[in-house]
């Protein structure tokens, strides 16, 4: 049986961005206002939630299980990363913006203000550093250090 992953957390879009998505919906209707009120009244529905819902389900997924660190489609082993340096505010902003080594591996949302470096110790990876946008940085960070911690623990 598998366990529960010792981090996880969804990137889903801000409220507002959610609202900003929902107004497709209207503009769907007014397309098919002419032809049909009630079809047009269906199709707002449809468009407006499908939109929302697309958006929540495709949002990327940070998981920390089974020793590994998984941020949306990319993954790497906890014990080939260094010690993750969470910020938020002005850090956080460096991080993302000026201070952002361009070789680094990123994953970068808007509207989330936490963001977690971390270094990629293994010699032969040509990425030096992960950037990871997550609501809650020093989790994330505590995450991995509990993960990386584990595995050099010897087990019973």
């Amino acid at each position: 049986m598998r366990e529960r992953p010792a981090y996880r957390e969804r990137l889903s879009p801000s409220l507002w961005v959610l609202v900003a998505a929902a107004v497709c919906a209207p503009m769907a209707a007014l397309v098919f206002a002419p032809i049909d009120t009630t079809l047009a009244l269906v199709v707002g529905v449809v468009v407006g939630v499908a939109i929302v819902v697309a958006l929540v389900l495709l949002s990327p997924v940070i998981e920390i299980d089974d020793d590994e660190l998984r941020a949306g489609k990319a993954h790497i082993d906890v014990a080939l990363l260094g010690d993750p340096v969470p910020t938020e505010g002005l850090e956080a902003r460096a991080a993302r913006g000026a201070g952002l080594d361009p070789r680094s591996w990123m994953l970068i949302r808007g509207g989330i203000d936490g963001v977690v470096t971390i270094p990629v110790t293994d010699p032969d990876d040509p990425t030096p550093v992960w950037v990871v946008s997550t609501r809650t940085p020093d989790r994330l960070a505590a995450g991995i250090r509990r993960a990386q911690l584990r595995q050099r623990t010897p087990r019973r």
